[in-house]
């Protein structure tokens, strides 16, 4: 294979855009290069590697992929805040998941209602279509930026009594547990992608069709009885799960 070499040489048996990445992330992981730090210029890493332009934006651009880079036209390209990691071995509410990580997680709540339930929450929480749910959308915030939206709904005899609740800085596992005795047993969850649309590109200051998580959750408490439905949006450059299997 022939590649671009620092002085010449052809023979490195990696491209030299992967040696440009790796350079770049290795300094954002080692706190060399800080959260919105900008990169080295194109002209600097061109000098540097002795390669082409043409190689340079290759390698930030897979920075850019993987959520490390984010670029601001006219200025360059610059360090992106680190993504939220949560881990799936256990059922946690995102606020728990993230103060194990030394950050924090505050709520806008954009509504609480009684409504009949749809067709989905009915069928999710096992109701007869129409019955009364409550309803709340909440728009999480990470470190003070958008994060995630968050759909709930829940049958009303434990959703009016979360509706009195702090919904703009506690996880409803959290208060489900705590304050209302209810003992948690599993969550089924499917998660996928979606290209974000209003009013999710306004409330997650995103562009249209850029990139959003979508988990369907479904919480049932220890007796097997669904009691929380959810939809997650979150945005993909901000947030990621992570899980360990055996064979």
């Amino acid at each position: 294979m022939t590649t671009e070499g620092a002085g010449g040489d052809t023979a490195y048996p990696r491209p030299l855009y992967d040696v440009i990445r790796d350079t770049l992330r290795s300094d954002i992981a080692a706190g060399r290069l800080k959260t919105f730090d900008q990169l080295p210029s194109e002209a600097a890493l061109q000098s540097r590697f002795s390669v082409s332009r043409i190689t340079v934006r290759r390698a930030v651009g897979e920075l850019a992929r993987e959520g490390l880079a984010f670029a601001v036209p006219g200025k360059g390209w610059f360090v992106a805040r680190p993504r939220a990691v949560q881990p799936l071995h256990a059922l946690q509410g995102l606020a728990e998941a993230m103060a194990a990580t030394g950050r924090s997680i505050r709520n806008r709540v954009l509504h609480v209602r009684e409504e009949p339930a749809t067709a989905y929450a009915a069928e999710r929480l096992h109701l007869p279509e129409g019955t009364p749910v409550t309803a709340i959308r909440r728009l999480r915030l990470l470190d003070e930026a958008p994060l995630s939206v968050e759909d709930t709904w829940l049958p009303s005899a434990l959703g009016q009594r979360l509706a009195d609740m702090d919904l703009e800085s506690r996880d409803v596992f959290a208060m489900l547990e705590g304050d209302l005795a209810v003992r948690l047993g599993r969550a089924d969850l499917v998660i996928g992608a979606i290209a974000a649309a209003p009013p999710l590109t306004t409330l997650l200051e995103v562009t249209e069709g850029a990139p959003l998580l979508r988990i369907e959750r479904l919480t049932h408490d220890a007796g097997g009885t669904p009691i929380d439905a959810e939809q997650l949006y979150y945005r993909a450059d901000a947030f990621q799960y992570q899980v360990s299997v055996n064979r």
